[in-house]
């Protein structure tokens, strides 16, 4: 996970970088891990579903996400990249965690949406475990 957050110095901090140095270091890093067609397989933990409705509208035929090469597979165990919305609740957690540790070796893992990040609205529910990074090791994180 260190190469995804760009150079450090002989004391391992962040060497200062512009905005597009760090976008074209994080591209080139996670571009090395997949050699082909991104494969994504998406783990709903929870939540209002207002995130599924924006994933499912680019794999519509209108933005047709298929045309650059993503693709959602229906198992984790075909997946490159897991895509995790929602906050992490507790009857969530254990089929989160069995699909990230399904997946196989490189793994990306996206954590999608204001839930997905910090739980969102939900973060203080009895039920809700926080966001994505609480539960297993988080590469991109997408606000929303």
């Amino acid at each position: 996970m260190s190469n995804l957050l760009g150079p450090r110095d002989a004391n391992g901090i962040p060497v200062p970088m512009t905005v597009d140095e760090s976008i074209a270091s994080m591209k080139a890093s996670l571009l090395k891990k997949i050699k082909r067609s991104a494969y994504v397989y998406r783990v709903d933990c929870g939540g209002c579903n207002g995130c599924e409705i924006e994933i499912f509208a680019t794999l519509s035929p209108l933005f047709d996400a298929e045309r650059f090469g993503i693709k959602v597979v229906p198992s984790p165990r075909h997946a490159d990249i897991l895509l995790f919305t929602g906050a992490v609740t507790r009857a969530m957690r254990s089929s989160a965690l069995r699909a990230w540790q399904s997946a196989p070796d490189p793994k990306i893992c996206i954590s999608y949406g204001a839930c997905g990040n910090s739980g969102g609205i939900f973060h203080d529910l009895y039920c809700v475990w926080g966001g994505t990074d609480k539960i297993v090791p988080v590469d991109v994180y997408i606000p929303g």
